[in-house]
């Protein structure tokens, strides 16, 4: 957990001051839900490191994983305080955001977008089944474990791959 702190920090600090005051204006109307975001980036971190230690910090499946997840976990702590809504639109402003101000290649940048909007996907699937109060992790790590097994290398740009995560390479 210390690293994934350590980490986090140092990104921060890469950050311009206009790049700062965008965050601002998303974070500051919405500082329950900024926290709550914030706890969710590092859970999603700490769990990819988990299950994919090799790959979570790379272009592969476990990048995927972890972009989804960061997306549920998202949607999941900021529901036990909002609509699904609200969850699901400060969720996509969030991270849009995030691909924005730290810019990758364009295929990886489509991959992490393409991810992060399974990851919404899923919660919203799973909504109508149980009480937002009473979701947990677990269920989004299960199910997400069972789409990794069946991910797509993002070799075609304009490819359709809805349905499926996405990875660069292995």
């Amino acid at each position: 957990m210390r690293k994934t702190l350590r980490v986090f920090y140092n990104t921060l600090k890469t950050l311009s001051f206009t790049k700062l005051l965008r965050i601002l204006k998303l974070c500051l109307p919405n500082p329950l839900l900024t926290i709550l975001a914030t706890y969710a980036t590092l859970r999603s971190f700490v769990l990819a490191q988990k299950f994919f230690p090799k790959t979570s910090s790379t272009n592969g499946v476990g990048n995927a994983f972890r972009h989804a997840l960061w997306c549920c976990l998202i949607m999941m702590y900021c529901c036990k305080i909002t609509s699904p809504e609200k969850a699901l639109s400060f969720c996509k402003k969030l991270t849009d955001l995030h691909e924005e101000l730290f810019p990758n290649e364009p295929l990886e940048r489509q991959m992490d977008l393409h991810n992060n909007e399974i990851g919404m996907q899923l919660f919203m699937e799973l909504l109508p089944g149980i009480h937002r109060q009473f979701f947990e992790s677990s269920f989004f790590i299960e199910k997400l474990l069972v789409k990794i097994k069946t991910a797509k290398i993002l070799s075609d740009p304009g490819g359709d791959y809805s349905g499926n995560l996405v990875y660069l390479k292995k």
